[in-house]
């Protein structure tokens, strides 16, 4: 009958099994992940259920917890952040921590954050005015790199070369050849921060870490 349909022998014989339930797994696997503070991967709730004399696969484990959306919380992702080089620029830190400035855009701060979107970590960078803690331009991105500065500062409202002083940290998205390029064109000048100081840039750094 198989050659006649053209089905191979092994497929019959797969389809002719009976196919378990796993309906009937479930609310122990489910039981189980809730009573352990959703902290339990398939490793641990296979132990569980062999404990009540119940032997199942990982992988089955797996797939019934991909069913009810059960997700350890040692799994979820975390974020990682990028180790780059501090930069050794001589520039000096001009604002030296004198955070409350009486002339709007004197002197304009920024720093980066991230967010999750769909999965994915995207870095948020921001521009604020000292003069009232305005943020005067922003830019959203999956890089952390001078383009995203770049982006910012292409939403601040009025002419640029209104802005005095840009001041941040070390980060090499800041100083670059692309960012000191930028701010030559409008004749911004540059400030950086103490080397691992964040207490020189807190304005910034407070703000980004809400």
């Amino acid at each position: 009958m198989c050659d006649v349909l053209q089905i191979a022998r092994s497929t019959f014989y797969y389809e002719a099994k009976e196919q378990p339930n796993e309906d009937e797994f479930t609310e122990a696997i489910v039981e189980i992940f809730h009573k352990n503070r959703k902290a339990y991967g398939t490793r641990k709730i296979k132990a569980k259920l062999q404990e009540q004399g119940i032997n199942v696969s990982r992988r089955r484990i797996g797939r019934i917890m991909r069913q009810q959306g059960l997700v350890s919380t040692y799994t979820i992702a975390q974020f990682k952040p990028h180790k780059t080089a501090c930069n050794e620029a001589a520039t000096t830190n001009v604002l030296d921590r004198e955070f409350d400035q009486a002339e709007a855009k004197r002197f304009v701060v920024s720093d980066l954050t991230y967010v999750k979107v769909q999965h994915r970590w995207h870095y948020v960078c921001v521009l604020i005015d000292l003069f009232n803690r305005e943020i005067i331009g922003h830019s959203a991105g999956p890089h952390k790199d001078a383009a995203l500065v770049s982006r910012a500062f292409a939403t601040v409202e009025g002419d640029l070369s209104q802005i005095q002083w840009f001041h941040t940290d070390r980060g090499s998205e800041f100083k670059n050849q692309k960012m000191d390029e930028l701010l030559e064109t409008f004749k911004i000048g540059r400030s950086l921060s103490a080397k691992g100081c964040p207490y020189d840039n807190a304005v910034a750094e407070a703000p980004t870490r809400l």
